[in-house]
């Protein structure tokens, strides 16, 4: 069992607040304590994004944070050395890398140093749940969860397939467009998991324009999970020249977004 599995059976009646930032950004020595910060905040799982020249999901503000980590130097092996080096004084919050397919290829034995280093998780944004057989049984042999998403243009068969290959949990794209968008409809993702949910138990996370306490807890009602990410990250950002400011600045808005998905 990943932590990631173990994190949702061992806490039923808690709704899971995921956070994203990206590996690196806006300076690398941000990264690590930022990730304890959001933990002291109140976020159970942990998305890392991995940078990435050409995110194309992603909005404006993911998209500046993958180019600031890339000019700070940041590749896949030192995302790999943040999570060791967060595992030092963490040893139990589930950690899911989220980056493109052609950030892992260059590194064959990915899912090898990725379980040393005490990733958890994987969610490749490119990656087609019909070509993800090989990948997935090597994940799943070092005791990492491959995360699939599901949109809502995606047809009942394909999230029928998605569900009966998905482990740890499903990420729900809750809006048509890129991170950071504005147009949230909460009663449409309800809708929506309630549909998805006739197939499967997996718990399902929802992603995409959540970014403050008031739209997480409209998602909470409904979801799993909620993850919030452009908004992290466009925080950190305002501090590119203050680590400690950076940090504290994010813990209070965890503590707010964890207020927010308990409410919910």
């Amino acid at each position: 069992m990943s932590r990631i599995q173990a994190w949702f059976k061992g806490n039923p009646e808690r709704k899971a607040l995921v956070s994203f930032v990206t590996a690196g950004d806006p300076t690398v020595n941000h990264t690590v304590p930022a990730m304890h910060a959001l933990v002291a905040g109140g976020v159970d799982l942990l998305e890392l994004g991995i940078p990435f020249s050409d995110p194309e999901a992603e909005g404006p503000a993911i998209q500046a944070s993958s180019e600031r980590a890339l000019a700070n130097g940041m590749t896949l092996k030192k995302v790999l050395n943040l999570v060791s080096s967060f595992r030092e004084r963490d040893q139990l919050t589930p950690i899911i890398l989220m980056g493109y397919l052609n950030s892992i290829l260059s590194m064959p034995d990915f899912a090898r140093q990725a379980q040393a280093a005490g990733v958890d998780g994987l969610i490749m944004v490119n990656l087609p749940p019909e070509s993800a057989s090989e990948l997935q049984a090597e994940l799943a042999a070092h005791h990492i969860d491959l995360i699939y998403l599901i949109a809502p243009t995606t047809t009942d068969q394909r999230a029928q397939r998605i569900l009966s290959q998905a482990s740890g949990f499903v990420y729900y794209v809750s809006l048509k467009g890129i991170t950071g968008s504005d147009n949230l409809r909460s009663d449409e993702v309800a809708a929506r998991l309630a549909h998805l949910r006739q197939w499967s138990d997996l718990p399902i996370c929802v992603g995409f324009g959540i970014k403050d306490a008031a739209t997480a807890a409209a998602v909470a009602k409904t979801a799993d999970g909620v993850v919030v990410g452009s908004a992290l990250v466009q925080l950190l950002a305002r501090h590119e020249s203050d680590v400690d400011a950076g940090v504290a600045a994010l813990l209070d808005e965890a503590k707010a977004l964890r207020q927010g998905v308990d409410q919910g």
